[in-house]
């Protein structure tokens, strides 16, 4: 059954009925599921590969609240390349919003599922991870990075048929129902039934380190290095006390007369899979006797644009790391995001969205996506630099840190 085909489907069998006219690609409404109550939301790829403005996040992130409040079953399609770009800054504030809101209903329990359409790209694949089931279309492709991109990364053609074929047994439907039991493919005979019940983020996680250990991925046990570096040294002047391994940054510090505990990713690698869950792990093991206080240090200018890295579903290893940091939010600690260096894309919404504040160093800077990315789809180089208040307007970022550098 191919993704048109589903959505009409759905319609049907919801007997959906829409709340409003559609906002952008966005239309909420609401259906019946075994005679109860349901949520619908539809991404359509009518204009701009189905991308989402600041407009139709803020509608998410409100019929979320609701659903986390109420527990009514959400169903949701998405046909949508993620964020829309053009909207520059506005647009990641807004997807920051969005997502907490997100990891707020994931982690109230309440029934979600998505039904994946033809294209389920970047933000829309991180939150299409966050529901209790998925489902996949004969047509559907689920990557945090659309083909384009991964073909640039691998450097040949998206044309060429080798790349192709190899594209699309990565993150095709057939790849993705294969991995996990949460990942189901649309059966044209079968009705719909009651939405199955989630896993636990923290079951998600181990199936995740699962996942990555059977590729040997999930990390060595190399001892960890110790970092020392000046901005560092300027951030905590009364002290700290940090090691790296495998990519991951921890340890702890002295701010502000206070003992904090410090996780990060320094260094600007992008952030594939493996790095993402062990730095996710680390939080979970946080959350046994969670801090008072955790500063999250990251320089990472976004996600890795791999086949490698899709082929284990990268979407899902960066909201699982969201969700570990939501869970440790919730738990009591205060979360601190603090930009060392560039941060974007979905690894900005992964490590932001959570935390209570965002600090960003004077010099550093969060963009929407790498200027690679945003010249593939937009034609220009990216390279727009923003001054602080600008960040500050955009709900990106809450205050900025000179620390006597300047």
């Amino acid at each position: 059954m191919l993704a048109h085909e589903t959505l009409a489907l759905l319609k049907s069998q919801l007997n959906f009925q829409a709340i409003a006219g559609p906002a952008g690609n966005l239309t909420l409404g609401r259906g019946q599921l075994r005679g109860s109550p349901v949520h619908v939301a539809i991404v359509e790829n009518r204009m701009a590969s189905g991308a989402l403005g600041a407009a139709e996040f803020d509608k998410l992130a409100s019929l979320f609240k609701v659903v986390a409040a109420r527990q009514t079953p959400l169903v949701m399609y998405l046909d949508s390349a993620g964020a829309k770009v053009s909207e520059g800054l506005p647009v990641l504030g807004a997807f920051r919003r969005m997502f907490r809101a997100a990891l707020a209903m994931a982690g109230s329990g309440a029934p979600t599922a998505v039904y994946c359409g033809a294209i389920c790209y970047g933000g829309a694949s991180m939150l299409a991870s966050l529901a209790g089931t998925r489902f996949y279309s004969t047509n559907s492709r689920l990557a945090m990075s659309g083909p384009a991109i991964l073909a640039q990364t691998a450097g040949v053609s998206v044309l060429d048929e080798m790349f192709q074929a190899m594209s699309l047994a990565s993150i095709g439907a057939e790849a993705r129902t294969r991995l996990s039991l949460g990942n189901l493919a649309v059966s044209p005979t079968a009705a719909i039934e009651d939405l199955p019940a989630a896993m636990s983020a923290a079951a998600r996680h181990a199936e995740l380190g699962v996942r990555l250990a059977q590729i040997g991925g999930a990390g060595s046990a190399r001892p960890p290095e110790k970092i020392e570096r000046k901005d560092l040294d300027k951030l905590y002047p009364a002290g700290y006390a940090l090691h790296e391994r495998d990519g991951v940054l921890m340890g702890e510090a002295v701010c502000e007369n206070t003992s904090v505990a410090v996780l990060g990713l320094i260094g600007g690698k992008l952030l594939g899979a493996a790095r993402a869950w062990r730095l996710a792990d680390m939080v979970w093991k946080n959350r046994t006797a969670p801090p008072k206080i955790l500063h999250l240090l990251v320089d990472c200018e976004s996600h890795a644009t791999t086949l490698d890295d899709e082929r284990v579903m990268l979407s899902a290893y960066l909201a699982n790391l969201a969700c570990a940091l939501y869970a440790l939010g919730e738990a009591g600690t205060h979360i601190e995001t603090t930009v060392l260096g560039k941060l974007g894309g979905g690894v900005y919404v992964a490590v932001c969205a959570p935390a209570a504040r965002v600090n960003l160093l004077h010099g550093a800077e969060i963009q929407l996506l790498p200027g690679k990315a945003i010249n593939s789809i937009l034609g220009d180089t990216g390279t727009q630099k923003y001054e602080f208040r600008e960040y500050q307007a955009a709900h990106v970022a809450e205050r900025e840190l000179k620390l006597g550098l300047v």
